[in-house]
């Protein structure tokens, strides 16, 4: 009687090699947990479609034999898995950024430049005290300007000093005609003498000048003439002004 079947007794250990076993015949049945180890597979043998989507995330994809993945959810990348190295230069768009995530530790010392600033946002809270010094402030507040025409109706503009300074006595009669003007400025012109002056503004209606005391202008010696606007109106400006004679004298 011819024998037909053999059973696991009668095999000897190691006795059943590749040359025995079927074509497709292995299942994952016939495979321990954990049995397949890195030796086993063969090189390019992993595919995407191999990868469950907890191990590698989701859209996962294969071109040309190189894995990519395109994390679309909270499961695509593990926390913490993307370091500096792994972004490009310049990846990290405006977008890309949350509301109020770059806090002052973030922004390098020096860094800040009048280009980052909004026009009028540095208001009076972050202006420390005493920083607003005297080279801080306009020409209109700190500057001297000279003045060479000694006759007619010459322009003092109030935007580029606040004195005013002539070359010499006037040589015709004079108008002082003021533009440029602010609210609560001073401005001071001498030396004054010889000729008659008048003051003239910009104001499109009315141009109001009170004299504040009652010394007239005296053009026979050196005078000195300060006018304050008290309303800088493009319509009707109104200004205060006093004059005075001045000598050289260092005793009170």
């Amino acid at each position: 009687m011819a024998l037909t079947r053999v059973s696991r007794a009668l095999l000897a250990d190691d006795s059943v090699n590749s040359d025995k076993v079927a074509d497709s015949s292995i299942n994952s049945e016939h495979f321990v947990d954990g049995g397949i180890d890195t030796v086993h597979l063969a090189d390019n043998a992993v595919t995407a479609a191999k990868l469950a989507s907890d191990v590698a995330g989701t859209g996962l994809t294969s071109t040309n034999g190189v894995l990519s993945v395109n994390a679309t959810g909270s499961s695509g990348l593990q926390d913490g898995a993307v370091s500096t190295v792994k972004l490009a230069d310049s990846a990290v768009t405006t977008a890309k950024i949350a509301a109020d995530a770059v806090d002052g530790t973030k922004i390098a010392d020096d860094s800040i430049d009048s280009e980052h600033y909004v026009d009028g946002s540095i208001d009076t809270a972050h202006i420390a005290n005493d920083n607003v010094t005297h080279d801080k402030l306009e020409a209109r507040y700190t500057a001297q300007a000279s003045i060479t025409t000694l006759t007619g109706t010459v322009s003092f503009d109030c935007s580029t000093a606040s004195s005013f300074k002539l070359s010499g006595n006037l040589t015709g009669a004079y108008t002082i005609n003021l533009s440029n003007y602010k609210k609560g400025q001073v401005i001071t012109i001498y030396p004054l003498q010889a000729q008659s002056v008048t003051l003239a503004a910009q104001g499109s209606s009315t141009n109001t000048f009170n004299k504040i005391g009652g010394v007239d202008y005296d053009n026979t010696t050196s005078s000195i003439l300060q006018i304050e606007c008290v309303d800088d109106s493009s319509t009707d400006p109104v200004f205060f002004y006093s004059i005075a004679t001045f000598a050289s004298d260092s005793t009170i």
